[in-house]
């Protein structure tokens, strides 16, 4: 099934589930195009593409060589790009980001949003995260970024005209006002916020001028959406963008995680990309029903090309939902050593270490099932459920052993281990239970267990950790789980592997 959708026709939220955060959206014609954050992994920004707003297919990441993203090796996790803006404008897609630790504000371009996109236009006059691109009628380029401060700039040159100024500082008493978008909408000019923080109390505010550079009045019913002390499913709402339909209607994308398990509650998929349709009342955006199955847009849904459970790894280059941290050489991961297979070679290091070698893609479901056909051919890897370097776990092999590795903050410990089943490859699993009602408020949002399947197809679990220990209101930063392949010492070669969604258990 291509994401956001569901076989009754509604839509499912969110419409691009998994680690896909503060997304930016634009419509070119009858087609929508959206970024994502990806900061520490490389390839960076993924791109989607969409007929009905609903269902989204992946069509490539921006910032897919190295001259375009560098992420050095001592990037910690949550560090590298943060919060992209996606516009078209004279022709061409636009897109500028923060590289929080390489370069700051950049500006790419390009006619095909699937790429390639142009190396960087650096902009140095442009301080802040979460850069916005705006042009007015006499064609004028304006950046706005968190704080909210704002400057005019040459998009193509990077040149910026006069010092920045703050246009706005968000309603009184909230923190953290960022995620800017200026829109011109009727006979005003619309900034819209983020404001909260990225947590519990996050929210979306509007404020409205008669210029791009203000000044602003704040809509006097800010917040305009925020889900901030209710007991919904859908929690941390904000950094959002407005997008209009060919009908004329008004739409907003946003993140949003959706806790799970016991008292406070945790999110381990990341900051979601959520949908909710928008009308205006009395020149202001009200937001309409932000639920797990809001109404479907008023025209036909045209699902994608579904997305493939399976990676035989039959073709040159990874598809473009697998990312690795920092870089993706080579030298250390090909599909060229052995025909119809993945090899990885490690660098020397395990999970722990910012060098790591590890091809993963984005958990995606609160239930799962993941196998993978794996030869350690003289080598040590296997599967892991990646958080950050210090909270992760893996199953890993080895010529003569099979090893259940949890690493939890400062604590890393094998916490079973058993003979390979035989000479040969071998297949590990993870499966992935969500936790649905819990009867003690103290439980975990889902549960993680690793192991071999037998040759006979029966998994054997070496065992059965709590998932809380790989979320964000443990580990802290702003990504998700990410599920994948791994080498530790030598070369390790998997043939394939399988991601299958499951329906989480009935209450």
């Amino acid at each position: 099934m291509a994401f956001g959708g569901q076989a009754d026709g509604t839509v499912a939220n969110p419409v691009i589930p998994g680690f896909h955060p503060d997304p930016s959206v634009c419509r070119v014609g009858d087609d929508y195009y959206l970024a994502c954050s990806s900061f520490e992994y490389f390839p960076g920004v993924p791109l989607f593409h969409s007929r009905d707003l609903v269902h989204w297919t992946q069509i490539g990441n921006a910032l897919d060589r190295p001259g375009q993203l560098r992420l050095p090796a001592d990037t910690p996790a949550s560090g590298g790009i943060y919060a992209p803006t996606l516009r078209h404008h004279d022709g061409r897609f636009w897109l500028i980001v923060t590289n929080v630790s390489d370069g700051g504000n950049l500006l790419f371009t390009t006619t095909d949003p699937a790429g390639p996109w142009s190396d960087p236009v650096r902009l140095p006059g442009v301080t802040g995260i979460d850069p916005d691109l705006a042009w007015d009628e006499e064609g004028t380029c304006w950046c706005t970024v968190a704080g909210v401060h704002q400057v005019r700039i040459d998009p193509y040159t990077g040149e910026t005209f006069g010092p920045p100024r703050r246009i706005w500082s968000g309603t009184p008493g909230a923190k953290a006002p960022e995620a800017p978008h200026l829109y011109r909408i009727g006979d005003h000019w619309y900034l819209l916020i983020a404001e909260g923080g990225t947590e519990r109390g996050h929210g979306v505010s509007v404020a409205r001028g008669r210029t791009p550079a203000g000044p602003f009045e704040p809509c006097p019913a800010n917040p305009v959406l925020t889900h901030r002390g209710l007991d919904h499913p859908i929690q941390n709402t904000g950094h959002a963008d407005l997008v209009q339909a060919p009908d004329g209607s008004w739409w907003m994308v946003l993140l949003g995680v959706r806790p799970g398990g016991g008292t406070p509650g945790w999110h381990v998929l990341g900051r979601e990309t959520f949908l909710a349709p928008v009308d205006w009342v009395d020149g202001w955006p009200v937001v309409g029903d932000l639920s797990p199955a809001p109404a479907a847009p008023p025209w036909p849904l045209r699902p994608g090309p579904a997305v493939p459970r399976r990676d035989d790894f039959d073709l040159g280059e990874p598809q473009p939902c697998w990312i690795s941290p920092r870089d993706r050489s080579a030298r250390h991961c090909t599909t060229g050593k052995r025909a119809g297979w993945l090899t990885l070679h490690a660098r020397g290091g395990s999970l722990d270490d910012l060098d790591a070698v590890f091809l993963g893609r984005r958990q995606q479901h609160p239930s799962c099932r993941v196998r993978a056909l794996v030869d350690p051919a003289g080598g040590r890897g296997g599967l892991a459920v990646r958080l950050d370097e210090r909270h992760h776990y893996e199953i890993e092999a080895d010529s003569a052993e099979v090893r259940l590795i949890a690493r939890i903050g400062p604590l890393r410990t094998v916490v079973a281990s058993r003979p390979v089943p035989a000479a040969g490859p071998l297949v590990l699993g993870v499966d992935v239970t969500a936790v649905r009602t819990p009867h003690d408020p103290r439980s975990g949002p889902d549960d993680l267990s690793l192991g071999v399947e037998e040759r006979d197809g029966a998994f054997t679990p070496l065992g059965t950790l709590d998932g809380r220990y790989l979320s964000t209101e443990v580990a802290g930063g702003f990504t998700g789980r990410v599920i994948g392949m791994y080498a530790a010492a030598g070369t390790v070669h998997f043939d394939w592997f399988d991601y299958e969604p499951l329906d989480p258990p009935h209450p």
